[in-house]
């Protein structure tokens, strides 16, 4: 291990060497320097803190284990780098990301979530409430509000599994909450 007393001015390339090699110090110089780049993008990608930090410290390792492969004719270490972690941070938000339900069954999802035997009690009332406002609501407006509120997509998602424009996905979302609203609000004055 050679000794110094700054790695401020070493090449990118020689401070990822040093991680490769296992050299403690030219290792914390190299996450020192891209600490916060390699953050940056996992959390422009994941858009959660924490996870953020687990996709750089995944990045920082990948780093390690592949310093040999590094071939500076590509690109920079730290585009290189950059790379490694927001592949892997896109992994990542594909892995959570729900898994696609066809919008003709979701409707009959609906009706079936609360007939397990242990959450018929709690939600008898409210889960019948619900449906009979969802089912109030024209069809491409209950897809729309079931697949935003319950499966997390995005109105552009919507808009691109339905096949409309975005504005008129927003547009039945929108519309399909504020009826929701006025139906269950309705339903509770009526038991009160």
């Amino acid at each position: 291990m050679v000794h110094r007393t700054s790695a401020d001015g070493l090449a990118d390339e020689l401070l990822l060497a040093g991680l490769g090699a296992g050299d403690p110090e030219l290792a914390l110089a190299f996450v020192r320097r891209f600490q916060r780049v390699v953050f940056g993008v996992a959390l422009a990608v994941v858009g959660d803190h924490a996870l953020a930090e687990d996709v750089a410290q995944q990045g920082f390792e990948r780093a390690w284990r592949s310093a040999a492969l590094y071939d500076p004719r590509r690109g920079s270490v730290r585009g290189w780098l950059t790379s490694i972690v927001h592949n892997l941070a896109v992994d990542l938000v594909r892995t959570r990301r729900p898994t696609p339900v066809d919008p003709a069954d979701l409707l009959g999802l609906i009706g079936s979530a609360s007939d397990l035997p242990e959450r018929h009690a709690l939600a008898r009332d409210a889960g019948a409430q619900l449906r009979d406002a969802l089912i109030g609501l024209p069809v491409e407006q209950a897809r729309a509000v079931v697949l935003a509120g319950i499966h997390g997509m995005t109105a552009r998602e919507i808009a691109e599994s339905e096949g409309v424009p975005l504005g008129t996905a927003k547009s039945r979302i929108r519309g399909a909450m504020i009826k929701l609203h006025a139906a269950l609000d309705a339903a509770q004055a009526d038991r009160d």
